[in-house]
């Protein structure tokens, strides 16, 4: 089938590398001529795992890059609509892309065509995109609005499209709802892993085929919001039961393992930390509210969601505080600066917040991250320098902090580690090591809902003279 793709972004960018792989033409739409000239130089403008191999097996073949979105819409037969719906001021999702690309759409169509929103949208934006369209002078008869929402996690994405956990098609037109069933045939029928065993590796748990879910537009719509919200309900849960662990001298990776053991609620987004971050749990959560709020329900779990989020941050700082006395003229290593490990983004970043408050307090930081570098120094200023490796970020500094869950931070030499601090510090906010392991090394240990592991008594005598 013949797809357009408008948005090359974090959704837009794999969902057209996927569907080129399931054997779908494809044109990837933006606007941005830089990003344009990169893609099609075979550069990969963000860290995804799979996501380079796809586009250099499809690209110029089965993928193409255009910056008309006019010629895209007259190719196709279906064009996603994957551009960026940022948050307002009051919560609600800044919709004014999305619009642009509805009218633009209506003044292209040549015949019949299904757009799909694939942006994180509230509910009754396949309405205004169907009226806008109208307005524009598009005929009813030649267009349907479909919503096909995605679940996909940020440096899991590749895998997430082609094993997913489900597939949600939101359609009030029965051809509508057939042309996009044909276009997730290969998942949903199982042909795709049948001729491409291997090629992306198949996840733990993968559901084989994918499981096709049919409903209403508005449906799928608000499937979206409420299934982001729940799993930010659940990160703030478990944060919350860790502060009444550290309370009790109780430990919430055993009070985590006995909940999530619980086939009823399940271990996934149990881990306790510094709190979500990224494009998808902030936004969708604050947009959830006003749109419960614009139906006339408060929904006061949401705010409770985000006000617990954000107290996680500060009581991250207030161990900081705790383990170094005083923060003035320390000199702090931070390991990450993405939101979460295995990619790039650094939007809504628990990392980014704290390291702009240490900043504040005139700390400086060094950092380090294998991905997100490039585009912290982008947007953090003040009294930060950035490390080509773990352990130059660790050479002389007062405390080493863990930020961001990368795999490789699980795996540090801390022998080598404990020998370049000036302190045996580490404060861990991602709870990527066992209390023995910190206790074995000689480490001062801080983490989230647990027991401090504190020095032997003649070492902390040694440090505090010092």
């Amino acid at each position: 089938m013949k797809i357009a793709v408008v948005g090359s972004g974090y959704v837009g960018l794999v969902a057209s590398a996927c569907f080129a792989e399931l054997g779908h033409e494809v044109i990837c739409v933006d606007n941005d001529p830089e990003k344009l000239a990169a893609l099609v130089r075979g550069e990969t403008p963000i860290h995804e795992q799979y996501l380079p191999e796809l586009l250099a097996r499809h690209r110029g073949q089965r993928l193409k890059f255009s910056a008309s979105l006019p010629e895209a819409v007259r190719a196709s037969s279906v064009v996603f609509v994957a551009v960026g719906t940022p948050p307002r001021e009051t919560g609600d999702a800044d919709l004014s892309y999305v619009e642009a690309v509805a009218r633009e759409i209506a003044q292209s169509l040549n015949g019949y065509k299904v757009v799909v929103e694939k942006s994180t949208v509230p509910v009754y934006t396949s309405e205004w995109i169907r009226r806008v369209m109208q307005l524009t002078g598009a005929k009813a008869a030649d267009f349907d609005v479909v919503s096909n929402p995605e679940f996909l996690r940020e440096g899991t994405a590749v895998s997430d499209f082609l094993y997913p956990d489900r597939i949600v098609i939101g359609a009030d037109s029965e051809r509508a709802a057939q042309i996009l069933q044909e276009i997730y045939a290969p998942l949903t029928k199982g042909t795709y892993y049948a001729r491409s065993a291997g090629v992306i590796p198949e996840p733990p748990g993968a559901k084989i085929p994918a499981q096709l879910i049919l409903t209403s537009a508005k449906s799928a719509e608000l499937i979206k919001h409420a299934s982001n919200a729940f799993l930010a309900l659940k990160i703030s849960f478990i944060n919350a039961v860790a502060n009444v662990c550290e309370a009790v001298d109780a430990d919430v990776e055993q009070v985590a393992l006995g909940i999530g053991t619980d086939s009823r609620i399940g271990k996934r987004f149990l881990r306790a930390g510094i709190g979500y971050g990224g494009s998808c749990f902030p936004k969708d959560v604050a947009a959830f509210r006003s749109v419960a709020r614009e139906c006339g329900y408060d929904f006061p779990m949401l705010q409770e969601i985000i006000r617990v989020n954000d107290e996680q941050r500060k009581r991250f700082l207030k161990k900081v505080r705790t383990a170094l006395w005083t923060l003035r003229g320390k000199r702090l290593a931070v390991l990450g600066l993405a939101y979460k490990g295995g990619t790039d983004d650094i939007r809504e970043s628990p990392a980014l917040d704290i390291i702009r408050s240490l900043l504040s307090e005139q700390c400086s930081v060094v950092a380090y991250d294998p991905a997100a570098t490039e585009r912290a120094q982008q947007v953090i200023t003040g009294d930060i320098t950035y490390a080509e490796d773990p352990y130059q970020a660790a050479v002389g500094a007062d405390a080493l902090l863990i930020l961001t869950d990368w795999e490789g931070f699980a795996a540090l030499d801390l022998a080598r580690i404990k020998s370049l601090l000036r302190y045996p510090i580490v404060i861990d906010g991602r709870n990527l090591y066992s209390r023995e392991t910190m206790q074995k090394e000689g480490l001062l240990y801080v983490s989230v809902g647990r027991a401090t592991v504190e020095l032997e008594s003649s070492r902390a005598s040694a440090l505090a003279k010092e």
